[in-house]
């Protein structure tokens, strides 16, 4: 309880600022920061897309200040790592950029608290539908639309062809059940692990999707724990068979989801649940693994829902630039530029109009394995969704889960006991 004690503590200071900062913003009325120049100057922040993305994002400014002679963009990048203190800390300190890249979950504990600008009375009915329906949907919590969808990652299922065969197996698990199968499989001919998957619970929530993808919501309509179910005990007791019966590396309770990766490009796991960019380091760091890869659809549940990950820009509400961040902002997600920045980053656009480019559904003859594993990707959109709803807290309910989750499969508590006192804990916040 102490993490969770010390992450609200850090929350309710820098909301201290966000308060002090709406009030100042209030009695300044609508003032405008201007540079040097007296242009109107819009702050960008970005995370993690420098120096990589340099000639996109230069290019992509120098356009938009052309087309706006009256705005200049400040365009500044932070390490992924600390995005989320950054942006605290300048809430807090009423320094916040005008625009800011972050991902749902994150974006959606401050939205929770008026944080971001709502953009339900700036964009029309017209400019909302520009976007894929379900995504838009991840930008909103309690009725309100607080972020711009950008960049978009489907993962796919990355398996090495050569683990397989030697394992007897013809075929990629598509399902939970199966996975546990080839796993177990994969661990009797070849001694080998069939992949990694991170209960850290300060790292990704591939684990918190998984209950969703098996049919078991996390909270009901009151925000009150919805898992502890007969179908969420058998989503804990999933997780713990495979980890007891040691068919998961032991570094899944200590290693995020970087290890994932390693292990993966070093022969030591069979599977990679990852974004189709992935297999483009892979090929420059393993090429005889990303030759022996072929890539299929996202393992699901019974729900048969895929997980898509998404990034978002959001316009704090203390903005004084504000007309000219709710341009940018568009500019940014607009179809066009949505689709040249997917093809650079070989990731997906969150645009209607960008998604149906042929560039993601015509394959050439002899197309790469990274262009095939694209295509996998994209071709399950329209069945995804951001499958942890935007909700206050929700990395708190992460790490409750987690933690109750290790719990059980170290043999501290029975799963039983874990799922109760998981649902006690986050009811009990």
């Amino acid at each position: 309880m102490s993490l969770i004690r010390h992450w609200k503590k850090f929350l309710a200071l820098a909301l201290v600022g966000l308060f002090s900062s709406w009030l100042i913003s209030c009695g300044n009325g609508a003032s405008t920061a201007e540079n040097s120049s007296g242009k109107a100057e819009v702050e960008f922040w970005t995370m993690q897309l420098s120096p990589k993305f340099d000639d996109y994002f230069n290019e992509l400014i120098a356009e938009f200040e052309a087309e706006n002679p009256d705005t200049a963009v400040k365009w500044i990048d932070v390490p992924w790592s600390d995005m989320e203190t950054k942006i605290l800390a300048a809430v807090a300190a009423n320094n916040a950029p005008d625009v800011v890249n972050l991902n749902p979950n994150f974006a959606s504990q401050l939205a929770a608290r008026g944080a971001w600008l709502t953009l339900d009375d700036k964009l029309s009915e017209a400019e909302k539908a520009v976007y894929l329906p379900k995504i838009f949907e991840a930008t909103q919590i309690n009725g309100e639309s607080f972020g711009f969808p950008w960049y978009l990652t489907a993962r796919v299922t990355l398996y090495n062809s050569e683990i397989f065969e030697e394992a007897g197996i013809a075929e990629p698990p598509a399902t939970f059940s199966e996975l546990a199968e080839t796993a177990r499989t994969i661990k009797d001919e070849t001694g080998k692990y069939a992949f990694f998957i991170s209960f850290v619970p300060e790292d990704a929530a591939d684990v918190l999707q998984s209950f969703v993808q098996m049919g078991v919501p996390l909270v009901d309509d009151e925000g009150n724990a919805a898992f502890n179910t007969p179908e969420g005990t058998a989503v804990f007791q999933y997780w713990t068979d495979l980890y007891q019966d040691e068919l998961l590396p032991r570094e899944v309770l200590t290693q995020g989801h970087a290890q994932a990766t390693q292990l993966y490009q070093s022969g030591q796991t069979a599977i990679l649940t990852s974004g189709a960019e992935t297999l483009s380091a892979i090929a420059t760091n393993a090429p005889d693994i990303a030759a022996a890869t072929k890539a299929a659809p996202q393992i699901s549940g019974v729900t048969g829902r895929k997980n898509v990950a998404a990034m978002d820009l959001v316009i704090p509400r203390s903005t004084d630039v504000e007309e000219a961040a709710l341009k940018f902002a568009t500019f940014v997600t607009n179809d066009e530029n949505q689709l040249t920045f997917a093809k650079a980053a070989n990731v997906l656009p969150s645009t209607v109009g960008a998604m149906s480019d042929s560039y993601f559904t015509d394959l050439p003859a002899d197309a790469s394995p990274v262009e095939i594993a694209r295509s996998v990707s994209a071709s399950q959109l329209e069945d995804a969704a951001v499958l942890i709803p935007a909700m206050e807290d929700v990395k708190v309910l992460q790490k409750v889960i987690y933690d109750n989750l290790q719990a059980a499969m170290l043999g501290d508590k029975s799963v039983d006991e874990a799922v109760a006192d998981a649902a006690a804990e986050w009811d009990g916040r």
